[in-house]
């Protein structure tokens, strides 16, 4: 039978309850019992019974909780600050003037709040925007920021938000260069000119804030036209290169040639002077020459002329391998091998004997009416 029902246990309610109370469980009982439960952990007061009695803290135990709560704060208070980082203490929201170094330090917790900040870690931004150029042509240009934090008190409390007043920073630095270069230069051989040129700017534009950045590198990663008039901007192009390098042949033509002919002046310089030197050197020559013979033609003029003759038929007849000779009174001809003549002379070991035979045969014999030959012209 259930509880409720006529006659079936009405001494027992679903409680746990026995008798006719149905009511719910009485809530005060229920604190009494909580209350004696942590009386038992504090301990209890001297005073009554269990219900009148008031509860007291033991003073060992309350000064044992204390002490861990107290090793457990201090505990919580030790931070480490690596070797590339530097901390700012905020103490009641107030900024210290220490900044933080490298190590093991101890603050109080809920009092001061630090905050680390990496001064080694070389940070990059992107930027990409299309600028007007100084001859009014219009370039998309992308660039690459990297910076690192040198002051961290003034990137952390100076300005909001550094990174944004960066971000501004270089677009302004980048559009005031850009507007006064011109086109080929910021798309062709002055990009690193520029890139230097933004840096410092921008440099000074963040110093002036006091973001506490130092800007490290600006690298130009793309400065090209726009897309619609990229075609024809690589015609031009095209037509630029073919013209330096038309240029650059006729320059290494003009070097080849100049050399060349500069060689070959002084080529004939040098031989007119050396043909000069010997023409000078030969009429000084004949002269000194002319006058000697002259003073020895005085002293034996038969000698002197039969040795001139003989001199200049050497000098006419070495040039010819054969002479033909008239003999007078007689309708034969004298054949005269010369370079058999010569060969032999130079084969026979006297030398003044040749040269005598020869000369006998350049002479001639006497003809029948005792007139000496003479040579056919």
């Amino acid at each position: 039978m259930a509880w409720n029902e006529p006659g079936g246990g009405k001494d027992r309610d679903p409680w746990g309850g026995r008798g006719g109370d149905q009511g719910p469980p009485d809530l005060d009982e229920a604190l009494r019992k909580l209350q004696h439960q942590l009386a038992g952990i504090f301990g209890r007061g001297s005073g009554g019974g269990g219900s009148g009695g008031g509860v007291s803290v033991n003073p060992r135990l309350f000064g044992g909780i204390l002490l861990i709560v107290g090793v457990l704060y201090w505990l919580s208070g030790y931070y480490q600050i690596d070797a590339g980082e530097r901390a700012v203490v905020f103490r009641f929201g107030a900024v210290q003037d220490d900044i933080v170094q490298p190590g093991l330090h101890w603050y109080p917790r809920f009092v001061d709040d630090v905050e680390r900040v990496n001064v080694t870690r070389v940070n990059s931004t992107k930027h990409q925007s299309l600028m007007l150029t100084e001859d009014e042509n219009i370039v998309d240009v992308t660039l690459t920021v990297q910076y690192v934090i040198d002051n961290p008190k003034d990137f952390l409390i100076r300005v909001r938000n550094p990174e944004l007043s960066l971000e501004h920073a270089t677009e302004s630095a980048l559009r005031h260069v850009v507007g006064s270069a011109k086109m080929d230069d910021v798309i062709t051989e002055g990009r690193a000119a520029i890139a230097v040129e933004v840096q410092k700017r921008l440099q000074s534009y963040i110093d002036r804030y006091g973001t506490g950045i130092r800007v490290s590198k600006v690298n130009i990663d793309q400065s090209v036209p726009p897309k619609q008039v990229q075609d024809a901007f690589d015609d031009v192009q095209r037509a630029k290169e073919d013209q330096a390098r038309v240029i650059n042949e006729a320059k290494a033509y003009g070097e080849g040639v100049v050399p060349e002919a500069r060689g070959d002046a002084q080529k004939q310089i040098q031989q007119a002077t050396a043909y000069r030197d010997q023409v000078i050197a030969r009429a000084q020559g004949e002269a000194q020459r002319f006058s000697k013979l002259y003073a020895e033609y005085r002293n034996a003029k038969d000698v002197t002329r039969d040795r001139l003759y003989i001199d200049a038929m050497e000098t006419m007849l070495s040039n010819s391998t054969k002479v033909m000779v008239d003999v007078p009174g007689s309708n034969n001809m004298l054949y005269l091998p010369l370079d058999k003549i010569l060969q032999q002379s130079s084969s026979q070991p006297n030398p003044s004997e040749a040269t005598s035979a020869a000369e006998a045969v350049v002479r001639g014999t006497p003809d029948r009416s005792g007139g000496a030959p003479r040579p056919s012209r």
